[in-house]
């Protein structure tokens, strides 16, 4: 380092420029790759099991997203104005390039299967605007009379009607969004017009996202402009912190985008983190060089540098490697966002000590020492005297060690006791406002009809013709039952749909017959009837050719990870009788997917809490030679955790792709203090011998430079406050919960720890 410390005496001014240099190229690169990503699919690994079976599934039954446009008129969608806005909107939505013509299914589109001397015709609804009251009459009453249309298409009260355009997951953007909502709108008045779906939900997301972005920087650059010249009162200490903060973010984005990673909406924290984190290694540099000037007036630039490279390289390199190593661990996740977080963040961390060890010493040497504070006291002073807020706070913390070990002891058991009660939610809606326009049409919908998210079950067997058998279709026809019981499940839709529609307008349109027949080779001769008679595509979006394999949609009104978890639950039920026929019950979709998805990240979670305690206590053993001290230094990140993951379950906040970060950033930034306290302690404890004067000035100098360390980043992350994501505000406290709390441990658990270990004083008696 001493090399290093000349090299930078000698060559500022170059090493300044190099690092402008690459910090404009990766700027270009930001311009040119960055994109953000709005396909949930891509948040997935695609080797897992789940996602692999689902993507086979998705292919062989043509399942995708809707987008939702529902259509209400105040009195009756049953006028001729509303029936031709819904012709020429469907019609429209057929001609958009990003949306194939089949997938797009309305009351102007849909089927109505109907018997006809002794056999089955398939007939359109309406092609023709019904003008006269005979006319709308009789579109009515076939609506009504067809359970595959009422209540699906049709709302219940007959005064929404609801367009279902289905999309790739490729062929979302933003643009597209745009255009949707511009052509859906102005078939506005004096009908209503709401768009919804998972495509929407998700794509705003993105959108906003973004935005929100955009927003959160300004405000955090602000927000610690304003706190570090408070802590620091020196505008050159201001200036060179908040150049290592901003060159660490560019740098963390645009090695995303050298790679070609996209930014997720998770990514959008990145700044934020990085711009309160990156904060923390210029604190406790300049803190030390303002307490070494005290002491030292008279110092040269030369000096001065080389007892901050000497005293402060060492617990800057190591508190930035394990913050790193908190974030890095993320790696364990299998769900992309995160491990992309993790691994982005622990670069910036790592740019953020390099440019700590450069940046400042080379604004040192090419531009003074900060401005000097006024001290009525300008005699050099032979020792270092503890500031007498510190002094006292060090007294007080030895002075109440029982107290203090039983309060943490309290406040550890109630935490545990919430971690119990800690839930995960994968609910991309649930990232929304509750007042939001995108949830307000969610809920409109929903109301409504069926559901604006869906969950498939395919049942599969290995026998070809096995879904032309009455036993296994009854099976499936009283899950479907029992599924719809479900307060917030809505419709579902199988083959059995249409074998019962058949079976009962063969016998008459009576409604006894509305079941599935008894005989085989009755639903054998409805089927072939059907292909002969209507369109084959939407028999295969239920069954398969061979009628192996089975296709069971069900509408779900939210998707909130309980929701899912419920039905499914109410499936599972029936897993043993439909084994029993010989057949398989798997999953598949979005709605699938999202759940899958929770349960990756809780598996990432605890994965990566392991290995995070686990590479800390090393890497603090390792740095001051001793498991004893790795695992004092780790003490108050554990009890942060507890205490977050306990917050959690008792105030009711789901565990998310957002504050599924808390435990990494609570140990990524929580152990910085431990390490500077440790170090501080240990030095002073070589240095006088005293185990009371050690504890007095660790806390003055080490405890001092935490404190403001903590203000910073509580306040930088408070900033979160002000986004739109309900999720992201949680985050934000929740952080600067842990790092009160991780401030609060390291001055008192962990000091308490160090007195009674007898570290540093094996020759002293410890009371």
């Amino acid at each position: 380092m001493d090399r290093i410390r000349r090299f930078l005496m000698k060559r500022s001014k170059e090493v300044l420029i190099v690092i402008l240099i690459i910090t404009v190229f990766l700027g270009y690169v930001m311009k040119k790759n960055s994109r953000m990503e709005t396909d949930l699919d891509e948040y997935m690994p695609k080797d897992h099991p789940a996602f692999v079976y689902s993507d086979y599934a998705e292919k062989l039954f043509h399942i995708k997203d809707g987008i939702m446009i529902a259509i209400e008129h105040n009195k009756s969608i049953y006028n001729p104005g509303t029936l031709k806005k819904l012709k020429i909107l469907t019609k429209k939505l057929q001609k958009m390039p990003e949306i194939k013509k089949e997938d797009v299914t309305s009351l102007y589109t849909a089927e109505n299967i109907v018997g006809h001397e002794g056999t089955i015709d398939v007939k359109d609804f309406y092609r023709s605007i019904p003008k006269s009251e005979e006319k709308l009459k009789s579109l009515r009453e076939a609506v009504r009379g067809n359970d595959m249309v009422y209540k699906r298409l049709v709302s219940e009260d007959e005064k929404v009607t609801i367009i279902i355009a289905r999309i790739d997951d490729n062929k979302f953007s933003q643009k597209f969004y745009e255009r949707l909502l511009k052509i859906s709108h102005s078939f506005e008045g004096p009908e209503k017009v709401y768009v919804a779906g998972v495509p929407i939900v998700e794509g705003t997301m993105a959108y906003l996202g973004a935005k929100d972005m955009k927003k959160m920087i300004p405000i955090v650059i602000l927000v610690i402009i304003l706190v570090l010249y408070l802590v620091l009162r020196s505008v050159k200490n201001l200036i060179f912190n908040l150049t290592i903060v901003i060159l660490s973010t560019l740098w963390a984005f645009g090695f995303m985008a050298l790679f070609k990673v996209p930014i997720y909406s998770v990514s959008t924290m990145i700044p934020v983190m990085l711009i309160a984190i990156g904060v923390a290694d210029g604190i406790h540099m300049y803190s030390h060089l303002e307490l070494f000037l005290r002491k030292n007036p008279e110092a040269t630039r030369e000096e001065a540098l080389k007892d901050l490279f000497h005293s402060m390289w060492k617990p800057v390199v190591i508190t930035s490697v394990t913050t790193a190593a908190g974030f890095i661990s993320l790696l364990t996740s299998q769900v992309y966002p995160i491990k992309f977080f993790g691994l982005f963040t622990s670069l910036g961390v790592l740019f953020a000590m390099v440019f700590s060890l450069t940046v400042i010493p080379a604004g040192i040497v090419l531009f003074g020492f900060p401005e000097k504070k006024k001290d009525g006291n300008t005699k050099k002073k032979k020792d270092l005297l503890p500031n007498t807020f510190f002094y006292r706070s060090a007294d007080l913390v030895m002075k109440h060690k029982k107290i203090i070990i039983l309060s943490v002891i309290i406040i550890t058991a109630l935490s545990i006791y919430g971690t119990g009660k800690v839930w995960i939610n994968s609910s991309f809606l649930d990232k929304f406002e509750e007042s939001s326009d995108i949830v307000q049409t969610d809920r409109f919908i929903n109301r409504h009809f069926g559901g604006t998210n869906t969950l498939n079950v395919i049942f599969e067997s290995k026998l070809k013709g096995k879904f032309k058998d009455p036993h296994i279709l009854k099976v499936i026809s009283k899950i479907q039952d029992q599924v719809e019981a479900h307060k917030m499940a809505g419709n579902s839709f199988a083959i059995t749909d249409y074998l019962k529609r058949m079976h009962r307008v063969m016998h008459e349109d009576r409604e006894s017959f509305n079941k599935i027949p008894d005989s085989r080779d009755m639903i054998a001769q409805y089927l072939l009837l059907y292909e002969m008679s209507g369109d084959p595509d939407n028999l295969w979006k239920v069954i398969n050719y061979e009628y192996n394999r089975a296709n069971l949609s069900i509408q779900i009104k939210s998707d909130n990870s309980k929701v899912l978890k419920e039905v499914i639950s109410i499936i599972e039920k029936n897993r043993p009788e439909v084994e029993k026929s010989d057949v398989k019950i798997h999953y598949a979709g979005s709605g699938y997917k999202a759940l899958v998805f929770t349960d990756l990240i809780l598996e990432g979670q605890i994965k990566s809490i392991i290995l995070s305690l686990f590479m800390i206590i090393i890497l603090l053993a390792l740095q001051f030679k001793n498991i004893k001290t790795g695992l004092i230094g780790s003490v108050p990140i554990m009890i942060t955790t507890v205490i977050s993951f306990g917050v959690m379950g008792l105030f009711n906040i789901p565990l998310s792709t957002t504050t599924a970060l808390v435990s990494s950033i609570a140990l990524g930034i929580g152990i910085d203090y431990a390490v500077h306290f440790i170090e501080r302690y240990r030095i002073y404890a070589l240095d006088t011998g005293d185990v009371n004067r050690t504890i007095r000035l660790t806390m003055e100098h080490s405890g001092r430079a935490i404190l403001f360390n903590a203000v910073v980043v509580i306040l930088g992350f408070m900033v979160l406050a002000f986004s739109v994501f309900p999720p992201n505000r949680a985050l934000g406290s929740l952080v600067s919960l842990n790092m009160f709390t991780s401030f609060a441990g390291t001055v008192t658990i962990m000091l308490i720890l160090l007195y009674a270990s007898g570290i540093y004083f094996k020759n002293e008696k410890i009371k």
